[in-house]
């Protein structure tokens, strides 16, 4: 945790010393919501290991030329992520018909917008890291080819990478097409990729049917 509250707090500085927005930078030195934090603890960093290209309190304009704020921006090469933590009594337990409508629009405004809008439960947050991990991994994916050891052969890294873009197991098969190689070499992937423990298998003993990749 100690190598976590160093860079979050460098990240934290980072964007301060670089923000001219006094809106922006008032919120920032407020400090990230709760929320926030403990996604950036215990799903973003161990899934992904830094902070590049994510900025916290992003401020978007809406149509009546007001301001609102994204919990976290991810934004490599000028393309646009939104993440938003959720909380369970702000928005669902108390949610008025007021707040709800208004909940819709932003989202519609986002995505009219060309933003790509990641909402995660807070409960999900603490609940289901792991699964909240590959969400976090599937939505890098999109925007960018996630770096991949340098030691592998490029089948290896494609494999990786497939692996990172599902949400799910995988079986040989489902490789193999993606690759298009025999099976038999896709099995022989797999296993260096398990060796190196990038790679773990989900089930099966004597014949595995399925891999997922390792959190």
């Amino acid at each position: 945790m100690a190598r976590f509250e160093q860079q979050y707090m460098e990240w934290l500085e980072k964007n301060l010393t670089n923000e001219l927005n006094p809106r922006r930078r008032e919120l920032v030195t407020k400090g990230l919501g709760h929320g926030t934090v403990e996604f950036l603890r215990r799903v973003w960093f161990p899934a992904v290991g830094n902070f590049d290209h994510l900025f916290p309190e992003w401020e978007v304009r809406d149509f009546n030329n007001g301001y609102r704020y994204l919990d976290l921006a991810y934004m490599p090469g000028g393309t646009r992520g939104g993440i938003e933590i959720q909380g369970y009594g702000p928005h669902a337990r108390d949610l008025d018909v007021r707040r709800f409508k208004d909940l819709c629009m932003r989202h519609c405004l986002l995505s009219l917008d060309s933003w790509t809008f990641l909402p995660i439960a807070y409960l999900s947050v603490i609940e289901e890291p792991k699964q909240c991990q590959q969400l976090v991994l599937a939505f890098i994916g999109k925007f960018i080819a996630t770096d991949v050891p340098s030691t592998l052969t490029w089948l290896e890294a494609e494999t990786l990478r497939y692996a990172r873009r599902l949400l799910r197991p995988f079986t040989p098969v489902e490789l193999t097409a993606h690759l298009k190689v025999t099976n038999r070499h896709a099995r022989r992937i797999l296993q260096n990729l398990v060796e190196q423990q990038l790679i773990d298998i989900e089930s099966g003993k004597q014949r595995i049917r399925t891999y997922r990749l390792r959190l």
